[in-house]
């Protein structure tokens, strides 16, 4: 299946050229809204759906758009979601209402459904423990200012970096530049994913697993600490082991690029946000920059997009967060791979262990 529109549902669905152009034209945005305000999204309506909780993520994609003068249309948490309408109806629906879709749900893959049925560009804001995207766009734009590079760094990923999509798309992006090595904090039982690691090492970029940040961060070049996604799981373990304080910090690089996709709890002293090296809140702000040029890609570029890869085949996910669970009417789409036929909303790899 194909459509018609360039979505951004998986930032590896593009080069990294384009993720650079993107980037380019997010600083040039930056600096010319320090002085000048924008009309390029004048009479564009961008529908924001938003069937989990947020604030940065929501905000931002709004300050993007009213920013450049465009108008927005929320779904809001009385929709008719609750009287049992299907995502596909959901979809078609406002996309006769606006221009462009952001969505963000509980379910893994339900952005990739959403641009199978839109006729219009759709952003993945979150779906699931899967990917964030957008976040990790973010994440480099801010990479691209402070560092300048995204090559030849040592990057710490500290926290629930089972659970954490956010953590997922960076460490994914951030494998296809050259001699990058990750270190691995995670808390106990939410390691890293085994597809996130073996894309890691398909890239020919490196990783290893420690137990305390203070283990390697005189190492590290950036430090990207993620919470425990307490809405999803009970996490009752002890935590100090993965809490950033000021006294951590002690050996740690002059020129360390602490980042968080926020919100935080309780694994970021509230110390530390004094430390020149902290910059989770400037990261934040950066996310309406690296948005409006997002936004701007797709509504100036119509081209088709391939949306899957596989085939539909007579077998059902096992994971149980997979969009195909839950909206029945879809089409079993998966790729045979060495470990089994891997799921094309979820990337859950379906090998009868489950």
């Amino acid at each position: 299946m194909c459509s018609e529109y360039a979505h951004f549902v998986d930032i590896n669905d593009y080069p990294t050229e384009k993720w650079e152009e993107i980037f380019s034209k997010a600083h040039t945005i930056k600096e010319f809204l320090k002085n000048f305000r924008s009309n390029d999204f004048s009479e564009k309506v961008m529908a924001t759906l938003f069937f989990e909780n947020s604030t940065r993520t929501r905000l931002s994609f709004q300050s993007a758009m009213t920013t450049m003068a465009g108008d927005i249309i929320d779904l809001g948490e009385h929709s008719s979601i609750n009287k049992g309408e299907s995502l596909k109806d959901t979809i078609k629906m406002v996309a006769g209402y606006s221009d462009i879709i952001v969505i963000r749900h509980k379910y893994a893959g339900a952005a990739k459904v959403a641009s199978m049925y839109a006729t219009c560009p759709v952003i993945n804001a979150g779906d699931g423990e899967h990917f964030h995207p957008t976040q990790t766009l973010t994440d480099l734009f801010t990479l691209s200012e402070e560092k300048h590079t995204f090559s030849n760094l040592t990057i710490g990923v500290c926290g629930d970096l089972k659970l954490g999509r956010t953590s997922h798309s960076l460490c994914r992006a951030l494998s296809l530049y050259p001699n990058n090595h990750f270190v691995f904090i995670p808390c106990d039982g939410l390691e890293m994913p085994d597809d996130i690691c073996d894309f890691i090492l398909k890239h020919n970029c490196t990783y290893e697993v420690v137990k305390t940040i203070e283990e390697k961060i005189d190492t590290f070049d950036v430090l990207y600490m993620t919470r425990i996604q307490r809405e999803r799981i009970e996490y009752n373990y002890d935590l100090k082991n993965f809490i950033l304080t000021k006294q951590s910090l002690k050996t740690a690089k002059k020129d360390l690029l602490i980042l968080h996709p926020l919100p935080r709890n309780e694994e970021i002293s509230v110390e530390v946000d004094e430390d020149e090296r902290a910059f989770y809140f400037k990261q934040a702000t950066n996310g309406v920059y690296a948005r409006i040029s997002l936004i701007k890609m797709l509504l100036d570029h119509k081209e088709q997009t391939e949306l899957f890869q596989g085939e539909v085949m007579a077998l059902e996910c096992n994971n149980r967060n997979c969009i195909s669970r839950h909206e029945k009417y879809l089409p079993h789409y998966f790729v045979k791979t060495e470990k089994g036929f891997r799921c094309e909303y979820c990337d859950h790899i379906n090998n009868g262990l489950d």
